[in-house]
C-alpha cells in the first residue's frame, strides 16, 4: 500500500534520527520504502540545496521560490513514480516546513505559499505529518556543527516563530498531524511513531 509521510519540526529536533528508525522497521518487515529529503533527492535540488544552505544572502521571495522549484522536480521525478509504484516514501520536510519558515518565520504572503506547494506538488499531500516539536533554546543548542546557513544564523526569535507556525499548522488538522515531545528520549519517540503508522499500513 503506497504511503506519504513527512517528518517536520525545527533544526535539531531529531528529525533524521526518527526518519533512520522508521526506515529500519518498515524494511525489516519487508516494505519498500524510499527516503527524501528537502531540498534535494534530484540533481536539481541537491544543485539548489548547495546555494540555500551556502550562507548566500537572498531575499525572502527568491528562497521561496528555490525552494518550490527544487519541490516541484523532486514531487514529479522521484516520490509520485515511487508511490505509483506501491511503496513508502518518508520525506524529511515537505510543503509544511516552507509555509513555517517562509510563512511564518520570514513573513511572506501564506496564500501565495499555499498556491506554490499546490503548484509544485500538484496536489500531493502526505498521509500524516509527524511534528517533532521542541522549544527553540533546546534545538539551538543541539545545532552544534558550526554551520552557517541562512536559517542557522538567523534570529531567536525567527525559529520561535516557525514553532508557533508549525503549531498552528498541526491543529489546523488534528487527524492528519502526530505531534511529539521531541525532548523524549529517541527510542520512545520512534515507538510512538511506529504504533501510528502500523495504523496506516
Amino acid at each position: 500500500m503506497a504511503c506519504f509521510i513527512v517528518f517536520e519540526g525545527g533544526d535539531g529536533s531529531g528529525k533524521s534520527t526518527q526518519v533512520r528508525s522508521l526506515m529500519r522497521r518498515l524494511r525489516r518487515r519487508g516494505v519498500d520504502v524510499l527516503r527524501t529529503r528537502e531540498p534535494g533527492g534530484t540533481r536539481l535540488g541537491q544543485a539548489l540545496r548547495t546555494l540555500l544552505k551556502s550562507g548566500e544572502p537572498m531575499t525572502p521571495i527568491s528562497e521561496l521560490m528555490l525552494f518550490e522549484a527544487a519541490r516541484a522536480q523532486l514531487v514529479q521525478q522521484v516520490i509520485k513514480p515511487f508511490l505509483a509504484d506501491g511503496g513508502v516514501v518518508i520525506a524529511d520536510r515537505f510543503t509544511s516546513s516552507t509555509m513555517a519558515y517562509q510563512g511564518y518565520g520570514r513573513g511572506l504572503d501564506r496564500k501565495l505559499i499555499e498556491h506554490l506547494n499546490r503548484e509544485a506538488t500538484g496536489g500531493l499531500e502526505a498521509d500524516l505529518t509527524v511534528l517533532l516539536d521542541l522549544p527553540v533554546e533546546t534545538a539551538l543548542a543541539r545545532k552544534s556543527n558550526g554551520s552557517a546557513d541562512n536559517f542557522d544564523s538567523a534570529p531567536v526569535d525567527f525559529h520561535r516563530k516557525i514553532r508557533r507556525g508549525y503549531s498552528a499548522l498541526a491543529s489546523a488538522d488534528p487527524e492528519g498531524w502526530l505531534i511529539l515531545d521531541g525532548q523524549l528520549p529517541p527510542e520512545e519517540l520512534g515507538r510512538e511513531i511506529w504504533t501510528k503508522v502500523q495504523t496506516l499500513l
